[in-house]
């Protein structure tokens, strides 16, 4: 699956104690009437359990100059997503609380209606419950042969 490009975001969840982010590289759109989309994340992880607590998180869509942050979020042992975007402007979605990377290239604020454990991953399905305002532009950041890569 290395060969398939795939677009990179930061999936974050304010869980009422901390922030928790992850970078993920299997997010995509399910449904347009009424807007779905899925996110898959570690079974195992700390991600996979906080989503399922709290039913509801924030998806920023990284862009090409957004390479080191993704690679943070990425980062065994990571520490408070708020840590992690010290310096980064970035704001609180109205409907999740969840951090938003103002220089995202779209962001959605996503309410869980669905779980499904496939092999080591939690697929999570959710319905968009907002679109908060972001000012990135440029090239997508994408992810192919286990690298960062610009597309566009």
């Amino acid at each position: 699956m290395a060969a398939l490009a795939t677009g990179v975001a930061v999936v974050t969840v304010a869980d009422g104690r901390d922030d928790v982010g992850a970078t993920v590289s299997a997010f995509h759109s399910v449904s347009v009437d009424p807007p779905i989309v899925s996110v898959s994340v570690s079974a195992a992880g700390y991600m996979a359990e906080v989503i399922e607590e709290v039913g509801a998180f924030a998806v920023s869509v990284l862009g090409a100059g957004q390479r080191a942050l993704a690679g943070r979020f990425a980062a065994e042992g990571r520490p408070s997503a708020r840590l992690l975007v010290s310096g980064q402007p970035h704001h609180r979605g109205e409907r999740t609380r969840a951090i938003v990377l103002d220089d995202a290239l779209s962001a959605l604020e996503c309410s869980v209606r669905h779980r499904v454990e496939v092999g080591d991953h939690v697929v999570f399905f959710a319905d968009v419950t907002g679109l908060p305002g972001v000012r990135g532009t440029g090239p997508s950041l994408v992810r192919w042969s286990g690298r960062y890569h610009t597309v566009g």
